[in-house]
């Protein structure tokens, strides 16, 4: 039988990593400029998609970069910065392209409706409104606002998939490097397939939070992360708990 309060007692530290991974995701959303149908229809500031699908792109390609380079150290400092370099690396191209589509397919300038003045460039805003729309194309400030949240993101999926690895190098009393270069090793797969889970269930909270679109930490909806973060502090310890006793007892 299974001794699961062991098991818990033993990876504590990685069941702390892996809730503090999911809290940094689920935060995350709230940087990253979120437009939705409106900004498609550049009658919104952000990128023309949901919540949850930035998410997942930014996290989830900081989350293979950082599986990447556990493939070659499990220095977690390297690790970690992998992860977030590779979800900044994302959302900035996906944030540059779509710019490029406002200013030369729409024939639209960046200015938000949320603020008089760029935070960042003190660019003057409202004089570049449309009429009818709350902003347009990404301004300097959500830009900025993007990277830091994809950073957060790709940080936050490195972290736990970090964890869930660690985990199972106690459990099969390998390294993690040894773990990454077995080929169809059970270990990976099942890290990867909670990793992703734990990062899509931290995806969805938030965008309940906002409600909608959100341009960044300029936004009146950012004040609202501490509901998400709380939210998701519990939910992915009790999803840590049950990694630690399903990898753990493998």
């Amino acid at each position: 039988m299974i001794d699961i309060a062991g098991l818990i007692a033993e990876n504590i530290i990685y069941v702390l990593l892996i809730t503090l991974g999911g809290v940094l995701v689920s935060v995350s959303v709230h940087f990253v400029p979120v437009g939705g149908a409106p900004a498609a229809m550049a009658q919104a500031c952000g990128i023309g998609t949901g919540t949850v699908q930035l998410a997942a792109g930014a996290g989830l390609t900081g989350l293979v970069t950082a599986g990447a380079m556990m493939g070659v150290t499990d220095n977690i400092g390297l690790v970690l910065a992998s992860g977030g370099v590779g979800g900044m690396i994302m959302i900035s191209v996906t944030m540059l392209v779509g710019q490029w589509v406002y200013f030369y397919g729409v024939g639209c300038p960046a200015a938000s409706a949320k603020v008089k003045y760029d935070p960042i460039t003190k660019d003057r805003q409202d004089l570049y409104i449309s009429q009818g729309t709350e902003g347009h194309a990404i301004p300097t400030v959500s830009f900025v606002s993007g990277v830091i949240g994809a950073g957060l993101g790709g940080l936050g999926g490195g972290l736990v998939y970090y964890a869930l690895l660690k985990i199972g190098e106690v459990a099969a009393g390998l390294t993690v490097k040894d773990i990454m270069s077995t080929t169809g090793h059970e270990l990976v797969g099942l890290a990867s397939i909670f990793a992703v889970g734990i990062f899509f269930m931290n995806a969805v909270i938030p965008s309940y939070n906002i409600g909608g679109t959100i341009e960044g930490f300029h936004d009146p909806k950012f004040k609202r992360w501490p509901r998400a973060a709380i939210t998701s502090l519990v939910v992915t310890f009790l999803c840590a708990i049950l990694a630690v006793v399903t990898l753990g007892g493998m």
